[in-house]
């Protein structure tokens, strides 16, 4: 496997539980992954999570809006969700689909291309939804747009928040001092509230050379976000996998 990316340092600010994939990936191809993660996410203490989950069966639809959602539901309510004849499963893309599975849920609904709440509702499976119940797992907060469009089609909404998003705590100087150095080549962000939190973590003073970096996200939403904040230099990948972003990263590197 050719070493693409020749000691280039690539900021990998997934979560510390989910960043493992893609830092070995950059280091096969060798790059130095440089791991800060700029996002932690925790369980949130809800007794309803579990009776709801014990409960599944006023609900004709259940969608799971990421891995962590499916992931955090599992630990809230001791490792099981129980399968009901009525309720379907639905996942907003193929890294939950591959979660449900892992959890013996079955997959009945995940979108062909896209991995996002616009591709699901494009199915033609939620078209005609009126009267029934959907419950959305997700984490605290996140987009409305998945519950506002299946109720404008007359479903009757519910969500379940079973994780929130926190700033971890972390020593930031490494990465401030890589900054001062220009010796940061590329920066990766998987979400809005990770890019946030980036800015906020390395201090508004590091704030202009951070935008001077490459970057690379995965979705437009986080596109704009990042040149309303100064970046210049944003590339999108063409899916949130770890393969896709570690290409993006390459020809952010190489310019090929």
């Amino acid at each position: 496997m050719s070493k693409v990316l020749n000691g280039a340092r690539v900021l990998v600010t997934r979560p510390e539980h989910q960043a493992e994939n893609l830092s070995r990936l950059i280091e096969q191809r060798g790059g130095i992954a440089v791991r800060f993660p700029a996002l932690e996410i925790v369980s949130r203490d809800d007794d309803r999570i579990k009776s709801t989950l014990e409960n599944l069966d006023g609900f004709q639809w259940v969608v799971f809006i990421s891995a962590n959602a499916v992931n955090f539901a599992l630990k809230a309510n001791s490792g099981k969700i129980p399968r009901t004849k009525s309720v379907r499963f639905a996942a907003v893309g193929q890294a939950t689909a591959q979660a449900m599975k892992m959890a013996g849920l079955p997959v009945d609904l995940v979108p062909e291309y896209g991995y996002n709440s616009e591709a699901l509702l494009e199915m033609p499976q939620l078209q005609q939804v009126e009267g029934q119940n959907c419950l959305i797992v997700r984490g605290e907060g996140g987009r409305e747009q998945l519950a506002t469009t299946l109720r404008s089609r007359g479903a009757e909404v519910d969500y379940l928040e079973v994780y929130k998003r926190i700033i971890p705590r972390m020593d930031s100087s490494p990465v401030v001092e890589l900054l001062a150095q220009h010796r940061l080549d590329v920066i990766t962000v998987t979400s809005a509230e990770a890019l946030q939190n980036l800015s906020l973590m390395l201090g508004e003073k590091n704030n202009k050379l951070l935008s001077l970096i490459p970057l690379v996200v995965v979705s437009d939403r986080i596109r704009c976000l990042a040149a309303d904040m100064g970046f210049n230099r944003i590339t999108v990948t063409d899916s949130p996998i770890d393969t896709a972003i570690l290409e993006t990263v390459i020809t952010c590197v190489t310019g090929e």
